[in-house]
């Protein structure tokens, strides 16, 4: 056995006690095969590495075909797969759940190539686009991001910026939750069962891969003023020391004026768009980042240009609005009005906030699920042009993997690349045959800008609304408006995540419209390859729309 066969997994989410009790027989198939041994992030990848490896190449893929990578927890299966690999691809650009990429960055042979496709393959002609989130909201919507590369500290794509909770000083109690995708609560930080500094703050502390966001709501249970304490630290790299970064204190006016917050006067009010507690592993820095614009900014606010690798035009809320505030905590209050009062659901999960139906001042999660994501939409492979382009980036990979087989995997790559042209193709002249003014995509999931582009469908929105209470009738109302304006005849699930459709379907229903098929990150019994997916997404299209 070499060297690199014998590695032990370090880092993934098991301790290698663990790992070697549930992998020894796996350890001697390893051992005995040699076959050249891929593994990939999706489903997705392992098709199209399948497509250029042939069957000579064992491929092997951490979430599996159905599953959701946004969300998926790898297992100690998967960290046997790693170990044992030769070469790796993900697509990255924060598409699949961290853990998917710390199991894979901590437990791949020293030495094996770790591709990111998203990124590699813009050498071969593919675009990326920004991600933008037409949030609606009559509050503000208040995430939670990492900025700044984290560079002079050590820090990977693997590593993860820690934001907890220290203290709260207001009336009342303070949540702030995720909503899962099929609707249960991740708490991040609560302050009604205290905080315990002997432990880290744990249970009140969220983690962030670096260069994310994410999207949470926020919870009070009585009006006044709070002031929440905020600090942070960088974890460079799995079970190493974390490196302290910065405190804060950011003030939240709940059902109060936001104007008259003593000892603040002058301050800045945040009151609608989007802005986001942002951990700066640059600038060691807690601070706000605002997305839209929120007046005039004070002389001494720190927007000094802050907006350095946003696209121009990005922006959430005003696409001609592409600046970056980075304000001040000191300088600044998060206004949560009385018409941010809502009901605690009666659904299990959430009894932390009250009992159902109690009312509660709430900043809601913008888009239900455990949407984690960057500045860049991950979605390439919509557009099959991108997907050649990953392709071409496998083919270079596995030629200089294993050069005996390199003509093999050329001439593999060409068959395919001709069969993805025919598909490209294909789904340009389905769609064709849609009248422009129907080319109208309502979905649940925002995962397909690149197709919208490549092949002229416009998105014309996916489903916001608030996940930590019964949608109200203004929710209905305005989805209603949307599909009846556009006169759109069908509205699009994807398959794996129609558990998240409860609004959209009902309105589909109201208003007589088909609910049909589409799929972005996964596969299911019906559509196994990436060729059926896009394929199968044009005809839906057609048949749905046309």
């Amino acid at each position: 056995m070499t060297a690199r066969r014998r590695r032990t997994a370090v880092g993934g989410i098991v301790a290698g006690s663990l790992l070697l009790t549930g992998c020894g027989a796996g350890s001697v198939t390893a051992e005995q095969d040699s076959r050249l041994r891929v593994v990939t992030t999706t489903g997705i990848l392992a098709d199209l590495v399948r497509n250029v490896a042939g069957e000579g190449v064992d491929v092997t893929s951490i979430v599996p075909p159905t599953g959701d990578p946004h969300s998926y927890d790898p297992t100690l299966r998967d960290v046997r797969d790693v170990v044992y690999a030769d070469v790796a691809f993900s697509n990255y650009l924060l598409l699949e759940d961290h853990s998917v990429v710390t199991t894979l960055d901590a437990n791949l042979p020293d030495g094996a190539p770790n591709i990111s496709l998203a990124e590699s393959a813009t050498k071969y002609a593919a675009e990326v686009i920004p991600l933008v989130e037409n949030v609606n909201l009559d509050t503000i919507w208040l995430g939670l991001r990492v900025s700044g590369t984290g560079e002079e500290l050590g820090a990977t794509r693997a590593s993860e910026a820690r934001l907890r909770v220290t203290d709260v000083d207001g009336p009342g109690r303070l949540a702030g939750y995720l909503t899962e995708t099929f609707g249960q609560p991740r708490v991040y930080f609560d302050s009604g069962d205290g905080f315990d500094a002997a432990d880290g703050y744990a249970r009140d502390t969220a983690t962030l891969p670096t260069d994310a966001h994410t999207h949470m709501s926020w919870a009070f249970t009585e009006p006044g003023i709070y002031r929440v304490a905020m600090g942070s630290d960088l974890v460079v790299e799995h079970g190493g020391n974390p490196v302290p970064l910065a405190e804060t204190t950011v003030t939240f006016a709940v059902g109060v004026d936001p104007h008259s917050v003593p000892g603040m006067t002058g301050a800045r009010v945040l009151d609608g768009g989007h802005a986001d507690v942002t951990v700066d592993l640059d600038d060691g820095a807690v601070v706000l980042q605002a997305d839209t614009p929120v007046g005039e900014a004070p002389a001494d606010s720190r927007d000094e240009g802050r907006d350095e690798g946003r696209h121009e035009g990005q922006d959430e809320h005003d696409p001609q609005h592409a600046h970056v505030e980075v304000l001040d905590p000191a300088d600044t209050v998060v206004s949560v009005p009385n018409k941010a009062l809502a009901a605690v659901p009666a659904q299990p999960g959430f009894g932390f906030l009250g009992r159902p139906g109690e009312q509660i001042y709430l900043l809601p999660q913008a888009v239900l699920g455990k949407h984690v994501h960057g500045e860049i939409d991950p979605h390439l492979w919509q557009d099959v042009r991108n997907a050649q382009a990953y392709v071409e980036v496998v083919r270079d990979t596995l030629a200089a993997a294993a050069p005996d087989e390199a003509d093999q995997f050329r001439a593999n790559a060409e068959t395919y690349l001709a069969e993805l042209r025919e598909t490209d193709a294909y789904v340009e002249r389905t769609i064709a045959q849609i009248p422009r003014s129907r080319r109208h995509l309502v979905t649940t999931h925002d995962a397909f800008a690149y197709l919208g582009r490549a092949y002229d469908v416009e998105i014309a929105g996916f489903v916001t609304p608030n996940p930590a209470a019964e949608p109200s009738v203004a929710d209905r109302i305005k989805l209603t408006r949307t599909v009846q304006a556009l006169d759109v005849p069908a509205v699009f699930l994807e398959p794996n995540l129609a558990a998240r459709s409860t609004v959209l379907t009902e309105v589909a229903r109201e208003n007589d419209l088909q609910v049909c098929e589409i799929y972005s990150d996964a596969f299911d019994e019906r559509v196994t390859t990436y060729v059926e997916l896009m394929r199968a997404n044009a005809d839906s299209l057609r048949r749905c729309l046309k």
